[in-house]
């Protein structure tokens, strides 16, 4: 049932969430040498099952980035991703992911973006997902190289591109620390969403609504939190719940200090999402399962979540209309 499910995915990274067999043509466009099986290729590119910290998560990119270095690259990933998504049903989904890291051999900002966004929509034709790209900022960057990066692409809109978002260094780099930042980019006319509460600080979850913000990728640090969790659901703000991200991070160290039921209680809008797909080995239909066994989530709950996810998506109101209309239907035999 759970792969038949229409759903939407609000929070998943280009880089994480790539197929094996995409990595192998990858790798052999760049001239990189990789293992020859997918036990051994497994074990560089998806994270452990228990991953000391975040940052111990995270090292399982630095095998990917070189392999992200030119358009046709990041073209194939885009519609990799995509592809992937729409084979478990999945009719909208917002595809994150740093331009930075994939500038080493000299693509502008702009290339990177343009090239992203083709695949997509070559994917959009191919199998009727509509996927939009979201691009982040790395927060331990230096800040006028992430200034010009973001302000260089900002005339992207009508190519797809939805909004943007801070990813990476969250402890070391809260909201505050880069409010200026912030601020500015702002000001550039996208939506943002933020990665918050990732690193066991529920602070950075307080200063992001300060900031007007008021989607989250994990928030996994509201647990525990009544006060913060009232004033989250008070401003009518998003969580982009990634569950089996967090536990692997232990941005929740266990199931009994992961969010969801307060936030379900406290009547929070809920989305659920993979994060990574490779990294985490996982993918939407793995999510539910997992929702449905550890928390009973029913179908209608699902519905719910995916409701959320549209109305806070990064598209237009046509968009969203059309979406709303096609997922009630999609779940009508469930309810």
């Amino acid at each position: 049932m759970y792969q038949s499910l229409a759903k939407t995915e609000l929070h998943c990274h280009l880089d994480g969430s790539l197929s094996l067999s995409a990595i192998r043509q990858l790798a052999q466009m760049a001239h990189i040498a990789i293992p020859a099986t997918d036990q051994e290729l497994r074990s560089l590119v998806m994270a452990p099952e228990h991953c000391q910290n975040l940052m111990d998560y995270l090292r399982t990119f630095d095998f990917v980035r070189p392999l992200l270095q030119t358009q046709e690259a990041l073209e194939l990933a885009a519609y990799d991703v995509a592809r992937q998504q729409a084979q478990e049903n999945v009719i909208y989904s917002e595809i994150r992911f740093a331009p930075e890291l994939s500038m080493d051999q000299g693509l502008s900002a702009s290339q990177t973006v343009k090239a992203v966004l083709a695949g997509l929509n070559r994917a959009q034709q191919d199998f009727g997902i509509v996927s939009k790209a979201l691009v982040c900022g790395m927060r331990q960057s230096n800040l006028d190289l992430t200034w010009d990066i973001l302000s260089e692409i900002a005339n992207l809109a009508p190519r797809g591109l939805a909004g943007f978002d801070f990813a990476g260094d969250e402890h070391t780099f809260p909201p505050a620390k880069i409010e200026g930042l912030i601020k500015k980019v702002q000001g550039l006319g996208y939506p943002l969403t933020l990665h918050a509460g990732e690193c066991g600080c529920p602070q950075h979850i307080v200063q992001t609504l300060e900031l007007g913000i008021k989607r989250m990728g994990h928030v996994a640090a509201l647990t525990h939190h009544p006060e913060i969790i009232t004033e989250f659901v008070r401003e009518g703000a998003v969580a982009e719940l990634c569950l089996t991200s967090n536990l692997q991070t232990k941005a929740a160290s266990s199931l009994a200090d992961y969010p969801y039921q307060e936030l379900l209680k406290a009547g929070a809008k809920i989305t659920i999402n993979t994060d990574n797909r490779t990294v985490s080995d996982t993918n939407l239909t793995k999510e539910y399962r997992l929702f449905n066994r550890h928390f009973a989530t029913s179908p209608a709950e699902f519905l719910t979540f995916n409701q959320n996810a549209i109305s806070a998506a990064f598209a237009s109101q046509v968009e969203k209309d059309h979406l709303s209309q096609k997922l009630k239907a999609a779940y009508q035999p469930y309810l």
